[in-house]
This record gives structure tokens, sequence and C-alpha cells, in this order.
């Protein structure tokens, strides 16, 4: 749940003002223009069919909960495929570099935009080849498509920097995604924390995910870090989350202070301060058979819900920090951080099982028995589990700003500390030092 000290990315359209860029107008809002024949040629090449823009409109980037991860601005259009009398509703967000210097260099150095485009342009279609590939392959064809759910991507771009003398540039990207907040998906409000059926459908979204890039490495054979090296390395990644930790450590140690009760949580943190960054390289770092493709940054800010024809839809949005990991990372993140405290203390063992359930089930239609191929056991998956849970709060003490200022946060924050304490998550001495020795 990194917010790397800047606001939350919160899709808010409510206070834009739109612009025309219609027949009679284009507006301008960024290099390259993103005018009537910029999204013309975008949707000629997504369509592979002529395209009529009738109406288009643009709003600028200018919403107050901005992501400083990137510069985004909304298009609602209305177009005609193939000259046809229908007429096609359709809205786009378009995130492009921060135009803020400071961020912008961030997000260039870290890699974060180059990262989200390829897991749209490389491993989300790899992903969907290889499911159609093995559903064919054990004559499944007319199987029902197994559905991964991320916004569909309709165009993206990325320019390295040319730092040659003759003609020096600097790095430009641009990713084009399908908004889903215009067709009924909403986010949930983080100080309300996901309900049973948001967490069930989310574990099962990531789980499908997650399940595609494991089958895909067991059955093709090809390391995932060496198929795709732009994912978010560990010593990279260990660097920006220890960056997040020494920053929240001292808001929280403040707040720990002030609260009666808490002396023993803030000596076990303070105690754990200088091993943090060996213990989050070695939780970040892929380990045994289910090491696979992770979002990393799996909490309930970055999710949006639906109610659909069968039921609740979730949709993973922000992949900037997909990382070659151990899937645990993901369903701690969301636990630990997203749930509120009597569902998260109630129903952990439940989740795990349904995370297990759905993992299983996505891969054995893709041709891979995890207990049977791998020797990974449901058992194993609450060992990675307990160890992620370490990481997941040391991610929520760097974006710890996120929880305090609102008393129902802060209690569920408070409770999450003592239960992890009590349980000896803090001062596990075996899985602390065997997080030191792996890194």
């Amino acid at each position: 749940m990194a917010n790397w000290d800047w606001e939350d990315t919160d899709w808010d359209w409510e206070d834009t003002e739109e612009s025309s860029c219609g027949e009679e107008q284009k507006q301008i809002i960024s290099e390259p223009e993103i005018d009537k024949e910029w999204l013309l040629g975008i949707l000629r090449e997504f369509h592979k069919e002529p395209v009529t823009i009738s109406e288009c409109n643009v709003s600028p980037g200018c919403m107050s909960n901005e992501s400083a991860l990137s510069a985004i601005i909304r298009v609602k259009l209305k177009y005609v495929l193939n000259d046809t009398n229908t007429t096609q509703d359709l809205s786009l967000i378009v995130k492009e570099l921060p135009k803020d210097a400071f961020s912008r260099f961030f997000v260039i150095e870290g890699q974060f935009d180059l990262r989200e485009i390829k897991f749209y342009t490389q491993v989300m279609p790899d992903l969907k080849e290889f499911q159609k590939k093995q559903l064919a392959s054990q004559g499944n064809e007319s199987d029902e498509e197994i559905v991964l759910s991320v916004p569909v991507c309709y165009h993206a771009h990325y320019t390295p920097a040319d730092e040659s003398d003759d003609n020096p540039t600097t790095p430009d990207s641009i990713l084009v995604l399908h908004d889903l907040r215009d067709y009924d998906f909403r986010h949930i409000k983080f100080r309300e924390g996901m309900t049973y059926d948001q967490t069930k459908v989310a574990l099962d979204a990531i789980a499908r995910i997650h399940a595609h890039s494991l089958a895909m490495k067991v059955v093709e054979g090809e390391p995932l870090s060496e198929r795709y090296p732009f994912l978010f390395q560990t010593a990279k990644a260990t660097d920006s989350y220890q960056q997040l930790v020494e920053r929240g450590l001292p808001q929280l140690a403040k707040f720990l202070k002030s609260t009666p009760g808490l002396e023993e949580i803030l000596e076990a943190l303070l105690v754990l301060r200088p091993r943090t960054k060996h213990i989050i390289s070695a939780l970040l770092a892929p380990e045994g058979p289910l090491a696979l493709i992770t979002h990393t940054d799996f909490w309930c800010n970055n999710l949006l819900f639906k109610e659909g024809p069968s039921g609740l839809e979730c949709c993973i949005l922000d992949w900037q920090m997909v990382t070659y990991s151990r899937p645990t990372n993901d369903i701690a993140l969301l636990l630990v951080s997203s749930l509120p405290t009597e569902l998260r203390r109630k129903h952990t063992e439940t989740f795990l099982d349904i995370y297990w359930q759905a993992l299983n089930s996505t891969t054995s239609r893709l041709g891979v028995d995890i207990p049977k191929d791998l020797g990974y056991t449901r058992e194993d998956l609450n060992k990675d589990y307990r160890r992620s849970q370490l990481l997941a709060l040391l991610l929520c003490i760097g974006s710890v700003d996120v929880a305090l200022g609102d008393t129902d946060t802060e209690q569920r924050l408070i409770d999450v500390l003592k239960d992890l304490h009590n349980e000896g998550v803090l001062t596990d001495e075996t899985a602390i030092a065997n997080s030191e020795n792996d890194s």
C-alpha cells in the first residue's frame, strides 16, 4: 500500500471540468496531443478497422487526489466502428509521466511507468495466449474463458532516454486503459474496510493471475525473472520499501507513545528496526516452487468492485510494482491493511482456503497440479502467509499516514499490531533469522 509520501490514487472525476475535442475544437493536454486525431489512431490500431469519432471530451488531470506515480487524464468518446450505424460509448484514462519534476524523476528512476506498460503489453498477452493454448491442448476449446480481471489496454508507448551527445532526449511514456469508473465499478472506502464478499472476489481475482503465471512457468520451463527482466527487482524494491519504513516508523512511534498500553509493541518494533531491510529483502525475494508474478501493492485502494449479472466482480488496478515474488505477499497485504478487525480475526483461515481453492482450480485447468507437481501444500501456504504478514506490516508502517488521523483506521492499526505481536510475528526469532539468512 505504498503511497510514497504523496496522495493515493483515487480517480475522483466529480470535480474535473471537461473540454471538447470534437469537430470544432481540439484540446491539447500534453505531448503527444490528446486530441481527436490522436484518439482516432488509437481506436483504429486497437480495432484494426476504420473508426469515426462523433464526440470527444477530455478532462485534464486536475483531480484532487491524483497519484504521484502518473498524471491521469480522462477521455469520453462516442464513435462508430466500421461505418456502422451503431454508436459506441467509451471511457478511457490516459496515464502519463507526472508533470512535477521531482515526481517525474522518481518514476523514471524507479521505472514504475515501464513496469506497468510492460505488464499490459507483455505479461497479460502472454498469460492470455498461454491460457488459450492450454485449454485447447487439453480438449477444452469450448471451455469457458478464465477471466483475468484487469482493465483493457487500448494503447501503450514507452520512449527510453537517449543520452547521446547529438540528440539527447528524456524518457516518455503513455498508457491508455479502459476507465471502469463509468461502468458501475467503484472503489471502496479505506476507512470502512472491505466486506467478506469483496475480500472473497478480490482473492479469487488475484489467484487467477497468480495461477496463470505459475502454470506458464512450470509448463514452458522458462524462469519468469528471465522472461520479464523489467519486474521490480528485489534490491530496488527493498530500497524503496525501506525508505517508506524509515519515513513511517517515527510517525508510528509517536502515535504509539501517545496511546497507553502499547509500550511492548513499540519496543518490539524498535528492536526490529535495524533488521527491517534484511527482512524486506528476504520476504520480497522469490522462494520455493510457488514463486510467481505478484501485484505487490495489493490493497483496497487498487481494487474496483461491481455488481454484475453473475454476482460481485473485482478488477485490479495499478501494476507499477509488479514483481516476481511469493503469492502470500499479496494475500497478507490485503488482509492486514484493508479488512475490519473482526472480519480479519474471524475469517483469515477461510480467506486462505478461498485463495488456495481458486489457485488450485485455475492451475488445474491449465495443466498443473500444485500439490502433486510442485510438492506444495495448504500447510506450506500457512507458513508462507505467517512470514508475509511481517512484510505486510512493514509496508503498512511505511504508509502509516493513511491510517493516522481517523479514529476507526487508527484502531484497526492498533488491532493489527496487537494481534501480530500476540501471535509472535514481531518477535518470531526463527522467521526473522531465516529472513536475514535468506537475504
